[in-house]
């Protein structure tokens, strides 16, 4: 019996070019939605201005700084031993306003010197197509509530696999798309919490996905291309049958994304859903045939947390990944930002997507979020992030043992520090890497490796085995 994990399982880390490139106007760059995005605190949401305004600060703007050190961030990588490399690319580098007819070639060739560097050290990259920043040109459309977008999109995407085939073979075509129904400003640049517009807008990024899943195979047969879930995973607060039927519906709003991407088609629950609210989908002829062909290749989600719901849960909840279900797990410890710590919750999700979809997964994030100190002596003893992945390891090692589920690998979030998306601080830190800035942008950006990047640079070594 084969144990413990594939001998070509990705290990590596993930990031997003809007949290950690900075030089946002660089080389041609147009301005996307994460550019008009302030810096705020926990717990206080991030403010979204009209174009940028001079004296807020705007954390993408200076990110950490990685779009001019890349070579060197991805030595570090290599240095750790990484397997793979999850980015995104930047839209409005490529499409300054998101509408051009001809791309920005200086934004091609920042791309093409990233995955040269990649290659140079036998690292795969995982590209993220839409991370959580629309070219904010796109929004005298109204954004993905126009079916006009999805024709610019997929000249986007026809570029990225043209100039990197060969190069890029994993492919992802939305970050988190269920955040459309959390935070659709980073979703998809709408700012409504009008549930027709959103769902419209979801509607046309399904089918641009399906549409780009299409193209990428036929310009390369080796493309893979993935769906990317915000991992909401959910328990009911008790066995009473309320609190479970009350979870189930949570777990409806959330998964209907996967169910689309993976399967090709609307669930019966979300079309009973939209009847009842009057909801009415853009639907076009052949569009369906569209969704059908166009279904994803893989599986891949972050990994947090998981939340507890019950009866008195409000369904029609606003928030990032901060769900406010109004119950807490007393059998789980938090972190410093009130997430939920639950390695056992990683295995259970694997085991509940698999037997929901059947196809290969991939944890493209999963971290922790804390606050680091430097010591006297320059170094970083962060023991507690060891502890935290080396126990949401040895989970997916009993799904790959014991259940048998086909995990194709684990890009832990923010294998750097960058700034964080939910409010735009630097003081939230997930990297094995710190990075010398704060959350005004203010610092040396020098990098500093941490304790547990010698840990994980023996995980990986080990392939899983070595995780003490």
């Amino acid at each position: 019996m084969d144990k413990g994990f594939p001998k070509d399982f990705l290990w590596g880390g993930a990031t997003a070019a809007n949290q950690c490139e900075g030089a946002y106007l660089s080389n041609g760059k147009g301005l996307s939605t994460a550019d008009v995005m302030t810096v705020s605190d926990h717990g206080i949401p991030r403010e979204i201005t009209d174009g940028v305004i001079e004296g807020k600060y705007y954390p993408s703007h200076k990110g950490i700084d990685h779009y001019n050190r890349f070579k060197e961030d991805i030595a570090l990588f290599a240095e750790m031993g990484f397997k793979c490399y999850r980015l995104s690319i930047a839209w409005s580098r490529i499409f300054p306003n998101g509408d051009e007819e001809v791309p920005n070639e200086d934004g091609l060739k920042y791309y093409d010197e990233v995955f040269n560097t990649c290659q140079q050290y036998g690292i795969e990259p995982l590209v993220t197509i839409s991370h959580f920043e629309t070219p904010l040109g796109l929004l005298q459309y109204g954004s993905w509530e126009n079916r006009k977008v999805i024709g610019f999109y997929l000249r986007y995407c026809q570029t990225l696999f043209n100039r990197y085939k060969g190069k890029v073979k994993y492919w992802l075509t939305f970050n988190e798309i269920n955040v459309m129904s959390t935070k659709p400003w980073m979703a998809a640049g709408i700012y409504s919490d009008d549930e027709q517009v959103r769902m419209s807008a979801a509607y046309h990024q399904f089918l641009a996905s399906a549409k780009a899943v299409q193209m990428a195979h036929a310009i390369d047969p080796n493309n893979k291309v993935g769906m990317m879930y915000a991992g909401h995973i959910a328990y009911p607060n008790s066995c009473d049958p309320e609190d479970v039927q009350t979870t189930v519906d949570f777990m409806h709003k959330m998964l209907f994304y996967c169910d689309v991407q993976c399967r090709g088609y609307y669930p019966a629950y979300k079309l009973k859903e939209f009847e009842r609210e009057g909801i009415v989908l853009p639907i076009q002829d052949g569009d369906k045939e569209e969704l059908m062909k166009g279904k994803v290749d893989f599986l891949s989600y972050s990994y947090y947390m998981t939340h507890v719901i019950g009866k008195e849960t409000n369904l029609n909840f606003k928030g990032l990944n901060g769900v406010k279900t109004g119950y807490k797990n007393p059998y789980l410890p938090t972190s410093d930002w009130g997430w939920s710590i639950d390695p056992k919750g990683l295995r259970y999700s694997l085991n509940l997507l698999y037997d929901r979809y059947q196809l290969p997964l991939m944890i493209v994030e999963n971290g922790l979020g804390a606050i680091d100190k430097v010591e006297d002596d320059g170094r970083i003893h962060d023991s507690y992030r060891i502890d935290y992945l080396r126990e949401h390891i040895k989970e997916i090692k009993k799904a790959i043992e014991v259940d048998g589920i086909p995990v194709m690998g684990y890009t832990m979030w923010g294998p750097i520090d960058i700034i964080a998306a939910s409010t735009g601080e630097m003081k939230k830190r997930y990297g094995f890497i710190y990075v010398d800035v704060d959350d005004n942008g203010n610092g040396t950006f020098n990098r500093i490796k941490k304790d547990s990047f010698f840990w994980y640079k023996q995980v990986i070594e080990s392939n899983g085995e070595h995780l003490e």
